[in-house]
């Protein structure tokens, strides 16, 4: 382990979030709101991260295990400082409360423990929301875009930290990889403040919505979420963007440099679009007499269809007032989650469809023993280390599930929403399929083990387990 070259590297990582941090900064300024709860996290993460790029490493190489610890630590500590906001204002001055709030938000989860939203200062409020745009793409990735980190090491950081089954590059250089990643992010989030601004929306919530859409999180700057504006136009671009955003950024990329044929014959695209069309209309069939019509009843569909399978988590109306295969939809969604390389959560859906061929493979190689079967994507072969990762991962990802699930339930909660609870925390959605964590509810009422727990759950569902994984084994730590 090249622990002078990690210490570096973290402190990195610590700088750039300190630089990250002045916009809430610049926001409670410039609504004459004290700034000491964002300027002495602010300084305390420059100065740390100063003091930590100090020494100079003998050798600049890095492994894959390094990888993982450089993400597990530092997602670790901007989690511990991005919480003393919340405290230092008083908005949540319980820690946990406000360590269950940072995790959710960077790990764009949206699960939340505030109770009093209208009191939080508007430059907390902004950190809340901003925080979902940090994590969404990620804090490491940001840093190899603007850092000149060279070499094939920076590749372990980037596989390590981005969501999906495979991270390969868009451009010869990982750095080059991150910062069109990066451009594409900004430009969509962007593009979605206007339209939200068209439609309304102050510039203040047009931003922070824009931002929390981007990174899928689903926190609001309004109690009752998106259905709070009383505006269809409104409801309907956060669908738009839920959508696109849930889509693996490689195909934009594509787009970007004129191969829009090589992006559109996606397999995982197509799947994704059928899913979202196919919920609806199944949904749409089962709550058009509470809503009037086909058309209202399927503007409502669509749009809690993306916010689930986005892992947004915003909402318009109660979904756990539907009928009960309406939920289960939702909830085979929650599993689901949206793309390899989006900012979505969950299992993913290429994941889902390598174990899919992978069954139907094994099924017609029992039926032909003499055949050779292959598991292929996009019309290519899928490499039996992926399929075997892919196997790997689901297993982990249930066995997870269902310990999460257990632990939560120590707090004599029910089985739907200790279970509800543990998947949405897992897969970085927020709300649940019960009334109190359901999308007019919250997670302030659990108790203080059980909000510890939601938040390792969350971390380990954005990080796709094996950074956090890694730094709970003790053989990491092994010479």
């Amino acid at each position: 382990m090249n622990a002078r070259m990690i210490l570096r590297v973290l402190g990195y990582i610590l700088l750039i979030f300190a630089a990250l941090m002045l916009l809430p900064l610049i926001a409670a300024l410039c609504f004459r709101e004290d700034p000491f709860p964002l300027l002495f996290p602010l300084l305390g993460s420059a100065a740390l991260g100063f003091l930590l790029t100090l020494p100079k490493p003998r050798s600049t190489t890095l492994v894959a295990r390094d990888g993982f610890v450089i993400v597990g630590v530092g997602w670790v500590l901007i989690s511990l400082i991005g919480a003393l906001p919340f405290c230092l204002s008083g908005a949540l001055p319980h820690y946990v409360d406000a360590l269950f709030e940072t995790a959710s938000g960077l790990s764009t989860t949206g699960a939340t423990v505030v109770t009093d939203l209208d009191a939080m200062p508007r430059g907390i409020l902004f950190w809340r929301m901003f925080s979902h745009w940090i994590g969404g793409m990620g804090v490491l990735v940001f840093l190899m875009a603007v850092l000149p980190m060279s070499g094939e090491y920076s590749m372990h950081i980037f596989r390590a930290e981005v969501p999906g089954p495979t991270v390969g590059k868009l451009v010869p250089r990982a750095k080059q990889t991150a910062r069109a990643l990066y451009l594409i992010y900004i430009g969509l989030t962007l593009a979605e403040a206007l339209f939200l601004r068209l439609g309304g929306m102050s510039f203040y919530d047009a931003l922070l919505h824009a931002c929390a859409t981007a990174g899928t999180g689903g926190f609001s700057t309004n109690p009752a979420s998106i259905a709070g504006f009383h505006s269809a136009y409104i409801e309907t671009v956060c669908t738009v963007f839920m959508l696109l955003f849930g889509v693996n950024f490689n195909l934009y990329f594509l787009l970007l440099i004129r191969r829009g044929r090589d992006a559109l014959k996606n397999e995982e695209l197509h799947w994704y679009l059928g899913i979202v069309l196919g919920a609806s209309l199944l949904i749409t069939l089962g709550i058009r007499g509470m809503f009037g019509g086909f058309r209202p009843a399927f503007h409502q569909a669509i749009f809690n269809v993306a916010t689930v399978l986005s892992t947004t988590g915003f909402g318009t109306v109660d979904f756990t007032l539907w009928p009960e295969y309406c939920k289960w939809i939702l909830l085979l969604l929650m599993v689901c989650g949206g793309c390899a390389g989006s900012t979505g959560g969950g299992m993913k859906l290429s994941r889902l469809m390598i174990l899919g061929k992978m069954l139907v493979s094994e099924l017609r190689q029992m039926a032909r023993p003499r055949s050779v079967q292959r598991v292929q994507m996009d019309g290519k072969r899928v490499e039996l280390s992926t399929v075997k990762a892919t196997a790997i991962f689901a297993v982990l990802y249930f066995l997870l599930l269902f310990v999460f699930s257990a632990l939560i339930s120590l707090d004599g909660t029910d089985v739907a929403t200790s279970f509800t609870a543990a998947l949405s925390c897992l897969s970085n959605i927020g709300p649940g399929m019960t009334a109190v964590i359901g999308p007019l509810g919250g997670y302030a009422f659990f108790s203080v083990r059980a909000k510890l727990i939601m938040t390792l759950a969350m971390l380990l569902g954005r990080l796709e387990f094996y950074p956090i994984l890694v730094l709970l084994s003790p053989r990491t730590w092994k010479k």
